[in-house]
């Protein structure tokens, strides 16, 4: 218990930083449709946070190395409050991007700061608790963080500061800690091939994962603003997905870890493309018909990344755990990147179902290639634990490499 106090302060950091960050991209979306961007400028928008996001993960490692965790992390946050406050002093969609760029780095940089202080300080004994603790703050942070926009108005330079200050708080448990700050890190080595050698089929998932979700946080207040939800409605749209996939965690995990994992995916797919259709028909739809769909989509597409880093992971040995886990969030930010402007142009171009019809166009594929595979190669009978891998770090492969490796069954 007195272990886990002491990591009060880094879980409350990381519930204000969630806050923040998960807060200002659908604020982005409604804010620049009140400002005239155009849906394609918003799309922008929600690309560079996630460019922004894998710079963090590169860089923050290497920073820590120069400057320390605490200064890394008053570095980053400073960065993510200067981009949400001139937010209302540039009123350019352009502009805006830029600003993103140095939010995406924020969280990015900063979960790293964190995880890495949590992996220095966790022992066998109480590595499953904590865990599990940073699983429900985190996850509840970004339920609550959805529902901001439902109080804060568009546009507002109001509604950005309180982001920012929220941004700003972050930094006071973190640096007010008694705790003594944990030797540098070695920063992970960026192999990108090392996914696909491992399994393409895990590759192909996480870059699905990405387009799911990355398009429908950053551009769904559009499709929900076009589609005529009132902005509370839009709010709870959006928490009904992230609500769907914290729950999803659980069942998705007993799946995968008694059945082939390729299955496991192919059934996640199905359910998604179903969950697409439905929630594409949205217009025919009542208020709370919308809430199951986003819920029920949440459901399926969200355990996608983690059953596929499961997967990916029953061909790795264990010291190749985190250089894996690099590799995977590699390609999640390529879809993360995408996604968002694609799903801007196609509503642009063919009205707002066509975001359902893209992401349901990549968990298609990503059947098609998992039938594929399983022709190619037989799975592993002896499989690794489950475990569920938050999109944060690329230092979350020191976190859930021990877990994997003393759990599987």
């Amino acid at each position: 218990m007195r272990t886990l106090i002491s990591f009060a302060s880094l879980f409350l950091s990381v519930a204000l930083l969630q806050l923040s960050s998960g807060g200002v991209g659908p604020l982005d979306a409604l804010s620049g449709i009140a400002l005239n961007f155009s849906t394609e400028q918003i799309g922008i928008l929600g690309s560079a946070h996630f460019f922004g996001f894998f710079i963090g993960c590169w860089w923050a490692p290497r920073l820590m190395g120069s400057v320390g965790h605490s200064r890394a992390f008053a570095v980053l946050t400073a960065a993510g409050a200067i981009g949400l406050l001139a937010h209302m002093l540039f009123i350019d969609p352009y502009a805006w991007a830029l600003m993103r760029v140095a939010t995406g780095l924020c969280v990015a940089g900063c979960y790293t700061v964190i995880e890495s202080w949590l992996n220095t300080k966790l022992t066998n004994e109480t590595r499953g608790r904590t865990m599990g603790i940073y699983r429900v703050v985190d996850m509840g942070a970004s339920l609550v963080a959805q529902m901001l926009i439902s109080v804060l108005d568009p546009a507002s330079y109001v509604s950005y500061n309180i982001l920012a200050i929220l941004c700003c708080a972050s930094l006071l448990p973190l640096t007010m800690t008694r705790v003594r700050q944990p030797e540098i890190p070695h920063a992970p080595r960026l192999r990108p091939m090392l996914a696909i050698h491992c399994s393409p089929l895990a590759a192909a998932g996480v870059v699905v994962a990405a387009l799911s979700s990355a398009a429908f946080r950053m551009v769904g207040p559009v499709y929900g603003q076009q589609v005529g939800l009132a902005t509370d409605q839009i709010a709870w749209f959006l928490a009904s997905f992230v609500l769907g996939g914290a729950l999803a965690q659980y069942p998705a995990g007993l799946l995968s870890d008694k059945y082939d994992r390729r299955h496991v995916l192919i059934g996640l797919s199905i359910g998604a493309i179903i969950c697409c259709i439905i929630t594409a028909l949205m217009p025919t739809l009542s208020t709370s018909g919308a809430m199951l769909a986003a819920f029920a989509f949440g459901l399926f597409s969200f355990p996608i990344f983690s059953v596929s880093a499961a997967h990916a992971n029953d061909f790795a040995t264990s010291d190749q755990r985190v250089e894996l886990s690099a590799a995977l969030m590699f390609f999640y930010a390529l879809g993360a990147i995408a996604a968002p402007y694609l799903a801007s142009e196609l509503i642009e171009a063919y009205g707002p179902g066509a975001m359902f019809s893209m992401i349901a166009t990549g968990h298609a594929g990503l059947i098609i290639f998992g039938l594929w595979r399983m022709r190619a190669r037989p799975t592993r009978h002896r499989r690794t634990r489950y475990v569920w891998s938050p999109r944060t770090s690329f230092i979350i492969g020191r976190l859930t490499g021990q877990s994997r490796d003393r759990n599987g069954p």
